[in-house]
C-alpha cells in the first residue's frame, strides 16, 4: 500500500494493529506505533485504543498503560481494552482498579466490561466485586447473552456459589457448548459429579455434542472420585467420536486410569496416542510418580528426550516426587541439583515437594535447611511447604525450630490459614508445650473441625481427658459436626484416663447421634479402655460383635490386661 504511494489512515492502522495483536507480533506492532506518532494521529481515540489492545495481547501491559495514560480522550472501547489486557495477563487486581476508575469517570460499562470484571473476580475469588458486577449488569440493562451468562456462571462456580450459577444458567435464553461446559465444570469443582452427569444428559437432549473440554472435565471428575466405571464409559465415547486425537482428552484419560490404579490401562492409552506432547508425557510421568514407580518414571523421563520432547520443570518435579514416594531420598536430591545444573530453575512445587518428602522420610534437619534455601532463592512458601517444615519439627521434637517458624509466620502474615494453625497446635503439643498449643488454638477466631481435632488430640496426648471431653462438647455447642477423627481422639483420651462411662457414652453417641460407623481404631480404643479397667469379659464380647478381625495392637492390650489382672 505504501509502495503505491498510499498512506494508511485512522481506519487502516487499527486493523493492522489488530492483526499484530492476534499474531502477537510485538516488533511490527511497535513499528506501527512509531509510524503513527510520525503521522501525528496517536491522539485519535480509535488508533490509541487499538494500540492499547495490541500491547495487551502481546503481553506488554506496561506499554499499554503508557498509551492509555497519555490519551487526551477515552471511550468505553479504550477502557475495555486496558481492562481486558490486565485480565489476559493475570493482573486481576489492576483490572478491577481500572474498572472502578472507569466508573468514577462516568463511563457506562458494556458486556465486555462486566465480563472482564467477572473474570478478574473469579480468578481472585473476589465475591463482593463479582456480585457488584452482576448487579451493575442488571441496573444497566445488559442483556443476558451467552458471553455475559458464561462469565457469571464461571464466577459463581469459582467462588463456590453453584446455586447462583444454576440460577443464571436457567435464565439464559441461548446457551452454547461453552456455557454448558462451565456449569459442568462448576459441579465438578464442588464435588457434585452426579449433577454434572445430569447436565451432560440434558446437553445431549438439546442435541449438543460433547467437545474436548466437556470430556476432559468429566474425566478429571472420574479421576478425582476414582469412578473407574464412568471413566471407561467416557473413554468409549471418546473412541466412538474420534476424540482420541485430542491430546487434552488423552491426557485426562491417562490421568483417570492412573488415579483409579489401572496404570497398565493408562500406559496402553499413552502408547496408542499418535501425538504425544509435553503435557501428555508429564501426565504419564506424574502417574508413575504418584505410585512411587520411580524406575518407570526415570525410563519415561529419558524416553521423552529421545523423542525430542525436552522436559520442563513439571517433568523434573514428577521425577523428584517419584523418588521420594519410593523412599529414594538421595536420588531425589541428586535430581534437584541436576535440574539446576541444566538451567531448569526449581519452582514453588519443586521446593515444596522436596521439603515435604524430606520431612516425611525423617530428614527433618535437611527439610528445614531446604526451606531456608527456598526463601533465599526468593520463593515465597505456601501452606504445604510450611506444614512440611512443621512436620519436620515434630519428627525432630525441635521446639526451638518450631517457635522460630511460628515467629516467621506471624511476621509475614501467614498465620491465619486454618491448616497452618492446625499444624502449629499439633507441633506445640507433640513437642511438649501444651500451654502454647492452647494459646494458638484460642487465638483462632473462626475455628473449623480440623483445629478442634488437633486440640482434642493434644489434650489426649498429654493425658488431659477432662479438657478433651469439654472441648468435644464445646465444638458441638458451636454447631461444628464431629467426624470419625474427633471420636478417635476423644476415645483415646478416655482410654488413657480410664474413664469407662464417659468412653462408652461417647462411643454410643458416635453411632446413634452422628451415624458414624465405628472403625477398627474406634473399637481398639474401647477395647483398650475396658481392658485397662479390668472389664475383660466386656472387651471380649465387643471384639466378638465388631465387623473386623482384631489387630495386633488390640490383642496386645488384651494380653497386657490379662497379665495385669491375673486372668
Amino acid at each position: 500500500m505504501q509502495e503505491n504511494g498510499l498512506l494508511p489512515d485512522n481506519f487502516v492502522v487499527p486493523n493492522v494493529l489488530k492483526a499484530c495483536g492476534a499474531l502477537e507480533w510485538i516488533g511490527i506492532g511497535k513499528g506501527v506505533h512509531g509510524y503513527v506518532v510520525k503521522l501525528g494521529c496517536s491522539g485519535c481515540v480509535f488508533v490509541a485504543s487499538s494500540l492499547v489492545d495490541m500491547y495487551g495481547k502481546c503481553g506488554v501491559v506496561e506499554d499499554a498503560r503508557k498509551v492509555f495514560d497519555g490519551m487526551p480522550e477515552r471511550n468505553v472501547v479504550t477502557w475495555n481494552s486496558v481492562i481486558v489486557g490486565y485480565v489476559q495477563n493475570g493482573l486481576n487486581d489492576e483490572a478491577i482498579k481500572v474498572f472502578y476508575e472507569m466508573r468514577e469517570a462516568g463511563v457506562e460499562p458494556t458486556h465486555v466490561t462486566v465480563s472482564s470484571l467477572l473474570s478478574a473476580s473469579a480468578n481472585l475469588c473476589a465475591l463482593q466485586v463479582g456480585k457488584h458486577g452482576h448487579a451493575l449488569a442488571v441496573v444497566c440493562g445488559l442483556e443476558l447473552n451467552t458471553n455475559l451468562g458464561s462469565s457469571l456462571i464461571n464466577f459463581y462456580s469459582k467462588v463456590g456459589l453453584i446455586e447462583d450459577a444454576e440460577m443464571v444458567f436457567s435464565k439464559m435464553l441461548e446457551k452454547d457448548v461453552v456455557t454448558w461446559n462451565l456449569l459442568i465444570s462448576g459441579y465438578v469443582q464442588v464435588g457434585e459429579v452426579d449433577k454434572a452427569l445430569n447436565v451432560c444428559r440434558l446437553m445431549r437432549l438439546e442435541n449438543l455434542s460433547f467437545d474436548s473440554v466437556t470430556l476432559s472435565t468429566l474425566m478429571s471428575a472420574f479421576a478425582d472420585t476414582r469412578s473407574l466405571k464412568f471413566g471407561k464409559v467416557g473413554h468409549c465415547y471418546c473412541i466412538r467420536n474420534n476424540l482420541e486425537s485430542d491430546v487434552v482428552v488423552v491426557s485426562s484419560i491417562v490421568d483417570m486410569y492412573a488415579k483409579c490404579e489401572k496404570i497398565d490401562c493408562a500406559k496402553r492409552v499413552f502408547n496408542s496416542s499418535f501425538i504425544r506432547d509435553l503435557v501428555l508425557w508429564n501426565t504419564m510421568l506424574a502417574a508413575f510418580a504418584e505410585l512411587g514407580h520411580s524406575g518407570e518414571a526415570l525410563k519415561m523421563f529419558y524416553q521423552m528426550q529421545l523423542e525430542s520432547v525436552p522436559p520442563n520443570v513439571i517433568s523434573w518435579n514428577s521425577l523428584i516426587l517419584g523418588f521420594l514416594k519410593n523412599g529414594q531420598v538421595n536420588e531425589a536430591k541428586d535430581m534437584f541439583w541436576q535440574m539446576q545444573s541444566l538451567g531448569v530453575q526449581p519452582n514453588l512445587v519443586t521446593w515444596t515437594t522436596l521439603i515435604s518428602g524430606l520431612a516425611k522420610s525423617g530428614f527433618g534437619f535437611e527439610a528445614i535447611l531446604t526451606f531456608q534455601h527456598m526463601q533465599e532463592a526468593g520463593i515465597k512458601p505456601n501452606v504445604v511447604s510450611i506444614i512440611g517444615v512443621l512436620l519436620a519439627c515434630i519428627n525432630m521434637a525441635s521446639l526451638q525450630n518450631g517457635r522460630a517458624l511460628h515467629g516467621h509466620l506471624i511476621r509475614h502474615s501467614l498465620y491465619t490459614s486454618i491448616p497452618i494453625a492446625t499444624s502449629l497446635v499439633d507441633m506445640y503439643a507433640k513437642c511438649g508445650n501444651i500451654d502454647q498449643a492452647k494459646r494458638v488454638f484460642d487465638m483462632i477466631e473462626h475455628k473449623e473441625l480440623p483445629v478442634y481435632n488437633a486440640m482434642i488430640s493434644s489434650y489426649a496426648l498429654h493425658g488431659q481427658a477432662v479438657e478433651a471431653l469439654a472441648l468435644y462438647q464445646g465444638l458441638k455447642e458451636e454447631g461444628v459436626k464431629p467426624d470419625n477423627i474427633t471420636f478417635t481422639n476423644a476415645l483415646y483420651a478416655c482410654s488413657h484416663a480410664m474413664m469407662v462411662n464417659e468412653g462408652l457414652e461417647l462411643f454410643f453417641d458416635m453411632v446413634s447421634s452422628h451415624n458414624i460407623n465405628p472403625s477398627i481404631e474406634h473399637y481398639g480404643c474401647v477395647v483398650n479402655l475396658l481392658s485397662r479397667c479390668g472389664n475383660l469379659d466386656e472387651a471380649f464380647r465387643l471384639i466378638g460383635t465388631m465387623p473386623y478381625k482384631p489387630d495386633a495392637q488390640m490383642l496386645g492390650s488384651l494380653l497386657a490386661a490379662c497379665r495385669e489382672h491375673n486372668k
